[in-house]
């Protein structure tokens, strides 16, 4: 690839910088700035409050979502200049973390799925942070095996009832609508029978319970579906088609994760270059050095590994298999860097919160990285992808892969 900004691009970057610098909510730059992974505290304001009003402005100046085509809210823009606009907005773009289900997973769906009336309807409110979806797969008991789950929709008329439960779904309980698949036909292996809806989070019957994580913060929900009723229109894709629904989701799942998900290292290379060990400033201490090399080039390898996935983008292929890798590689190494820079803080590692070293940056990302290596797949499940769909390994032996669901073994049946 070549990375110059053509004279189109350049211009395009002049205009990106030129309207951040003049909009842009600078009074949070600088606790923007020292935001962790799990963390972000903003003064006389909520993150929510703030991300909001921050897209907001931008949609209405047409810098948002910007691949999404303009009749749904976005600019038309191409992918290099989503890349530009990204490396412009810089620590700002950390405001859109609370979207990135809603324009990176349940958006792209709506797109291939929903009709153009409710792409019209729908989409635009969504691009401009008005609204917030999430995303309702993962269940108690089917773990990572999305197929695997029970959350049953029947048929009554023109419209479905919903029941059942979900878990460990993000924003659920700051969030209008969802996407949300269900079992519709429990007699076929279970790949084979289920389907896609999406529907309005404030539904009857729908209820929202938030999950305290270890770090304090409540980012997971379990939902609750009690003869939830969801109109057909409101289907995505045929019936019992909705594994196939779910692809286009957990594809761009995989490649908003993977991309936007922080190393971490960047933050130790600046703790690092300040921070005074026994024997001299850390960064001369050479077993530190080799570590930070390490990172360096694993986070150097992320970034061109997602610069291929644009530029596969950029001619019009689909968001593939490939994009498990920086997802998996991202979320380990978040977690190492942590670990590594509570090591260097010693005793004092075991502090937390703004008084803690470091503002307690690094103790943030540590509570939080579990998680971030368990949502949207976990590390085995992206070794798997990895193995068949790239590397064209053989697959997994899946006893039940043929078996109709409601014969499969489960834990309490005789």
């Amino acid at each position: 690839m070549n990375f110059d900004d053509t004279p189109q691009e350049a211009a395009f970057r002049a205009e990106a910088r030129a309207w951040i610098a003049a909009n842009a909510p600078k009074q949070y730059e600088e606790p923007l700035r020292k935001a962790s992974l799990g963390r972000l505290a903003l003064d006389g304001a909520t993150a929510l409050e703030v991300a909001k009003a921050w897209q907001k402005k931008k949609a209405q100046a047409g810098w948002a979502c910007l691949h999404w085509p303009k009749d749904y809210g976005g600019r038309g823009a191409t992918p290099i200049e989503r890349v530009i606009w990204q490396q412009e907005e810089g620590v700002f773009g950390k405001l859109s973390f609370l979207f990135i289900i809603g324009h990176g997973m349940c958006g792209p769906t709506m797109m291939a799925y929903a009709s153009e009336e409710q792409k019209r309807n729908y989409l635009p409110p969504l691009a401009s942070g008005e609204q917030i979806w999430c995303q309702l797969f993962s269940e108690p008991a089917s773990g990572s095996d999305v197929a695997g789950l029970r959350t049953r929709a029947e048929r009554d008329g023109d419209d479905w009832i919903i029941n059942g439960q979900k878990i460990w779904t993000s924003g659920a309980h700051y969030s209008d609508y969802g996407i949300l698949i269900t079992r519709t036909d429990p007699s076929v292996p279970k790949h084979k029978g289920l389907t896609m809806f999406f529907l309005d989070m404030k539904s009857p019957g729908v209820e929202v319970r938030p999950i305290k994580q270890a770090n304090g913060q409540s980012d997971f929900n379990e939902v609750y579906f009690t003869d939830v009723r969801i109109p057909d229109a409101q289907r995505l894709g045929s019936v019992n088609d909705g594994w196939n629904v779910s692809l286009t989701t957990l594809m761009n799942e995989r490649m908003s994760i993977g991309t936007q998900i922080t190393t971490g290292v960047p933050e130790l290379f600046d703790y690092c270059g300040n921070l005074m060990l026994e024997d001299g400033p850390a960064i001369d201490d050479r077993a530190v050095r080799s570590k930070l090399a390490n990172w360096a080039v694993k986070a150097s390898g992320l970034k061109y590994t997602s610069l291929r996935a644009i530029s596969a983008l950029s001619k019009g292929e689909r968001p593939g298999p490939e994009n498990s890798i920086g997802k998996l590689v991202a979320a380990s190494m978040i977690q190492e860097v942590a670990m590594y820079a509570l090591d260097l803080q010693g005793a004092a590692g075991v502090l937390s919160g703004p008084e803690a070293d470091a503002a307690g940056k690094f103790q943030a990302m540590l509570l939080r990285a579990p998680g971030t290596r368990v949502e949207g797949g976990t590390d085995e499940i992206m070794r798997n992808i990895i193995a068949e769909r790239v590397l064209g390994l053989p697959g997994d032996i899946r006893v039940d892969k043929d078996v109709p669901f409601n014969q499969i073994p489960t834990r309490g049946r005789g």
